[in-house]
């Protein structure tokens, strides 16, 4: 047995999804009774006897996340999870001190910039909505925008209906110019784009973008071409917010009411932060969670996706050359 103190130790799981639930589960994840507890018995021996890992969480819930993002193969699942650690300690000011009690997590929640709609979607589905106009370049740093993804991301990762049933997405880009570009450069932008798709266990179901400006299009051009052909085709625009409702693509109920809901965004805000609390003693002891980096190529460690690999598992593209993200998080100036 191992002597390693653990964040989470290992538990017997008890599964309490829905009926309906567990039937999405068995036909889209290969996801049952069987599954779970031969797969969450491997995950565990694997990361008790993984060199690289120092330290990690071994509750199922936790575990789960990746089983059930790739699907219960545990072997791309083992990948994930290695994987997510590294960048959990390589790019630390997106996964560590998710503190959303920070001022400046506070005043981004408060202004409506990230946070999940209370109502799911008929599929059960959380709707996560950005406004990412309020992101005031000479108040907040790209470390503001980088943490406060990760406070969102990983508080919603805890529930297991997410995890099953996935999210839909809703963008609202008014406000957002040119400007915010200088945010991050070409490199930083690849690794974020990719690791947020490949890394972080979640399962885009739909994205839907209204008001991007033209002036935005070629970077828009640019992300699209980092992602899978898979979330592509789950990517949808919209000239406005009436061109998006008219189409019936995303549920009314679901929405603010400034964006033809029903609920007003400020009483969406205030349930999403009784959220936030109630994960916050979860997400501050992630920061236990720590690997040997020693270990990892150096192109890992930069976090580069096609860099972890196994038993001749790619998880990612061969030839993404470019590696690092390079420089310090900053605070920039922007005319």
């Amino acid at each position: 047995m191992s002597s390693v103190k653990w964040v989470t130790e290992a538990d017997e799981y008890e599964c309490k999804l829905s009926e309906e639930t567990q039937k999405i589960a068995k036909e889209e994840l290969r996801e049952d009774n069987n599954a779970r507890v031969q797969a969450l018995a491997s995950m565990r021996e694997w990361i008790i006897q993984n060199p690289k890992i120092i330290n990690c969480r071994l509750d199922a819930r936790f575990l789960l996340r990746f089983l059930r993002s790739k699907k219960f193969s545990v072997l791309q699942a083992q990948e994930a999870l290695q994987r997510y650690l590294l960048l959990r300690q390589s790019f630390g000011i997106a996964f560590n001190n998710l503190d959303i009690t920070i001022p400046m997590m506070e005043d981004l929640t408060d202004l409506g910039y990230l946070f999940a709609s209370p109502k799911r979607d008929s599929k059960g589905r959380r709707v996560i909505i950005a406004r990412p106009g309020v992101f005031d370049l000479d108040k907040f740093t790209n470390a503001d925008m980088c943490r406060i993804h990760g406070v969102v991301y990983e508080t919603l990762m805890e529930d297991e209906e997410n995890q099953v049933r996935g999210y839909v997405h809703f963008a609202d880009g008014q406000g957002v110019g040119f400007a915010y570009l200088t945010l991050f450069t070409i490199k930083e932008a690849v690794r974020i784009v990719k690791n947020g798709e490949k890394t972080l266990p979640m399962r885009h179901k739909e994205v839907h973008a209204v008001n991007a400006h033209p002036s935005m299009k070629f970077a828009l051009d640019f992300g699209m071409s980092l992602i899978s052909e898979k979330i592509k085709q789950r990517i949808s625009f919209y000239t406005s917010i009436e061109d998006c409702l008219e189409q019936n693509k995303v549920e009314r109920e679901t929405l603010p009411k400034e964006y033809g809901g029903t609920m007003p965004m400020a009483e969406m805000i205030h349930l999403w932060k009784q959220e936030l609390k109630d994960s916050h003693k979860t997400l501050i002891s992630h920061d236990s969670m720590e690997v040997n980096e020693n270990l990892f190529s150096p192109q890992a460690r930069e976090g580069a996706v096609s860099a972890l690999k196994r038993n001749m598992v790619n998880c990612g593209n061969e030839r993404d050359s470019i590696f690092g993200i390079t420089g310090n998080f900053r605070k920039l100036e922007v005319d």
